[in-house]
């Protein structure tokens, strides 16, 4: 595959710092995110040709185990990641199994696409897959601007969910509702626990979608509604927090985990995405060759949406 386009996220800033799991074999290659062209295909593969644009998932599972066989993908014992286990799309070429490519439309460009496999699916697991998202909820979705966070927010909507979001600045909370959500707040201006009340008419939200981590913490729990869920996918401010059961027993809150997603997760995303019903929003592009002025501005917090890496 001849890569037109890869997507930044913050596991290759992790992978970079190091630290974030096992130690890496160099030179190693980033990148989750690809989009590209078919270059060549091997003998026994069907239905991809040369010269088609397509994109690749960003986890690699057996594909025979139970969990893959039930769609839990990214519960295989042998999972891992592009861009972090094996070499990503930080190149001109780059190769993966027929099964993990996905041939996509003109609909839209590389880059955009380049901005769906990882925060769609992620997104999709978290809000329909593990959120069990209904009309009849109000959402909170934390880092509007993240990719996940501007997923989360359009799926929301699409699921007929009211959305409240949450971001760092009043420019990102504008965005924030373009995009789709009902209502938006600046967390550096004041806590979001009243905001999220006054629209639940004192009720708390209903699912809190989160990728921040240990900074929203226990804003979150007490904005939650009793029966509440919360399901996160990422600790972007540290990962360690005090948990007071008793709350959580008396409210009898839900608080799961989420990683990634299945093919059917993906699937799904894409299909709405070819109906118009989602789209990725990409921030900035970069020239490969200054990869490290795009993982600044990521560190910087300064996107709103994802930041993308063309050759």
């Amino acid at each position: 595959m001849r890569v037109e386009a890869c997507a930044l996220n913050h596991l290759d800033i992790w992978v970079r710092q190091g630290g974030r799991g096992p130690s890496l074999s160099m030179p190693h290659i980033l990148g989750n995110d690809v989009c590209g062209v078919v270059e060549d295909v091997g003998s026994e593969v069907a239905g991809l040709e040369r010269g088609q644009r397509v994109i690749l998932s960003a986890g690699v599972s057996c594909k025979k185990c139970p969990a893959c066989l039930r769609g839990d993908d990214s519960q295989c014992r042998e999972f891992v990641i592009r861009g972090f286990q094996i070499p990503g799309g930080y190149a001109e070429l780059t190769k993966a199994h027929a099964a993990d490519v996905y041939p996509v439309s003109d609909l839209l460009g590389p880059e955009e696409w380049a901005a769906v496999p990882l925060t769609f699916v992620t997104a999709w697991r978290m809000l329909v897959g593990r959120g069990q998202v209904k009309p009849s909820d109000t959402v909170l979705v934390h880092a509007a601007g993240s990719g996940v966070g501007v997923a989360a927010i359009q799926i929301a909507k699409l699921f007929g969910a009211t959305v409240m979001a949450t971001a760092g600045s009043d420019a990102k909370c504008r965005k924030a509702i373009e995009i789709g959500a009902d209502a938006a707040v600046n967390y550096n201006k004041r806590s979001f626990v009243e905001d999220v009340k006054q629209m639940t008419g004192g009720r708390g939200a209903d699912l809190v979608i989160d990728n921040v981590g240990q900074a929203v913490w226990e804003d979150s729990l007490q904005a939650m509604a009793v029966g509440g869920r919360m399901v996160f996918c990422g600790v972007t401010t540290g990962v360690s927090v005090s948990l007071d059961m008793g709350f959580i027993y008396r409210r009898q809150l839900t608080i799961m985990g989420s990683f990634m997603g299945g093919r059917h997760e993906l699937l799904a995303a894409l299909r709405e995405m070819e109906r118009g019903r989602l789209r990725p929003i990409v921030d900035k592009t970069f020239p490969l060759r200054q990869a490290a002025a795009a993982h600044q501005r990521m560190l910087d917090r300064k996107n709103f949406g994802k930041i993308v890496l063309i050759p």
